[in-house]
């Protein structure tokens, strides 16, 4: 699909249920294979409780990016761009779909998932301040995990 034909999608997906609950999340995960990194970015559109609409986005460089703070902040970057795609006016195209019911409790935000954990135990913890503040600067909520669902679990699943 375009990423006109994926928007297209979305907006039918809102004008459904224009008095709902809206998460726009993106979020991109990585796997190193034995010739390649294969990345995925997510899209996912979700209406809380009544449903999600989502599709990928598959890039491979054809190497292996074994350094994790390479491949973390590449990542990021696919991240970065497929949120740019969303411009203000298309922003502001889905915010027109809610706002008339926003008394009536319908929502709207858009968030950058990374797949990047601030425990103890995780090895890109050194790397959430950094990549966090990057989504910010773009204007996206950042969510790390365990909250990342869409980087760490829905994207993922099609890295393999």
């Amino acid at each position: 699909m375009t990423f006109e034909q994926v928007f297209n999608r979305i907006l039918l997906f809102m004008n459904r249920n224009p008095s709902g609950n809206y998460r726009l999340m993106v979020g991109t995960d990585s796997q190193v294979h034995c010739k390649q990194t294969v990345f995925i970015t997510g899209i996912v559109i979700q209406n809380e409780g009544k449903g999600a609409w989502a599709c990928i986005r598959k890039g491979i460089i054809p190497r292996r990016m074994l350094h994790l703070h390479e491949r973390i902040s590449y990542e990021t970057s696919l991240t970065e761009e497929t949120v740019s795609m969303f411009t203000s006016e298309r922003k502001n195209q889905m915010i027109d779909i809610v706002l008339p019911y926003i008394y009536h409790g319908a929502t709207f935000i858009m968030e950058g998932h990374l797949d990047i954990g601030a425990g103890k135990r995780n090895k890109t913890r050194e790397f959430v301040n950094e990549m966090v503040s990057r989504l910010e600067s773009i204007g996206v909520e950042p969510k790390i995990k365990p909250d990342a669902f869409v980087a760490s679990s829905y994207a993922n699943r099609y890295t393999r």
